[in-house]
């Protein structure tokens, strides 16, 4: 059930070749685990241009990895995080900012959001190629983990702004549910601690937030909070990773000073 669920995340989460079927897609929306879990999988593969940290210049590194953000998960997100900068310009009720988020016109709100994302995604990659090469994997893995949760956080905290992919996973799930996604985060979680913990917390805290703001400005969840909180929580996890590797040094725990020591 758990692979299966993992396969139907992987099928909307990624453009990886896993298939889509019904029944994994229903085993997905019915496990919110699901979606970190297909965070290490992505993670794992947009962290392999970091192995070459020391190697090649952190710029070209740096762009390898958006690049590779964009071949494995493709635009789907941004097209959340857009539809959302859109939204939160317009002055209205909720429901002429969720007619705005149809519209397929892009306005200056989806430019700035997706611009500043996408500056500040590359300038915290830049910042983690210049680290031990383990560290920036370990680093790069946890935010893509973080921002899984964060959308899993979303499907157990959220509510519904109308009917669509958001009324679909958050139809079953709530708050105590939360408890399998925040599980299945510890392996990355401890590997750098505090550095790879803090960058994925940052993903439930972020989706709390953004909730409350959607609850307030949208009338709830819908899709597009999904792939906003994804792509949010990518680029503020890893700054803060990096923030935190940098202020506290060699990581606690026996796996940190490993990858310390093997890098």
């Amino acid at each position: 059930m758990v692979l299966t669920a993992v396969r139907g995340a992987l099928g909307f989460l990624s453009r990886l070749p896993v298939g889509h079927t019904e029944r994994a897609w229903d085993a997905f929306v019915g496990t919110p685990a699901a979606f970190p879990l297909a965070g290490y999988v992505v993670g794992g593969l947009v962290a392999v241009p970091f192995l070459a940290t020391g190697l090649l210049p952190a710029p070209v590194i740096a762009a390898a990895y958006l690049g590779s953000v964009v071949l494995v998960t493709g635009v789907n997100h941004a097209d959340g995080l857009a539809d959302l900068g859109d939204a939160a310009v317009v002055h209205g009720d909720p429901a002429e900012r969720r007619d705005v988020m149809r519209d397929t016109t892009v306005g200056v709100g989806a430019v700035l959001a997706l611009g500043t994302v996408l500056l500040a995604l590359a300038l915290a990659a830049l910042a983690a190629a210049r680290l031990p090469p383990l560290v920036a994997v370990a680093l790069v893995l946890s935010a893509e983990v973080g921002a899984k949760l964060s959308m899993a956080t979303l499907a157990c905290v959220g509510r519904p702004s109308h009917e669509g992919f958001g009324s679909t996973v958050l139809d079953g799930n709530g708050p105590s549910r939360l408890a399998g996604p925040l599980a299945v985060t510890l392996p990355v979680a401890v590997v750098s601690v505090p550095a790879t913990a803090v960058a994925v917390l940052t993903g439930p805290l972020l989706a709390v937030a953004l909730s409350g703001w959607a609850d307030r400005r949208l009338g709830g969840i819908g899709g597009d909070a999904f792939g906003a909180a994804n792509e949010l929580t990518r680029a503020v996890a890893l700054h803060v990773g990096v923030a935190a590797w940098s202020l506290f040094g060699t990581p606690l725990g026996d796996w940190g000073v490993l990858a310390w020591t093997l890098s």
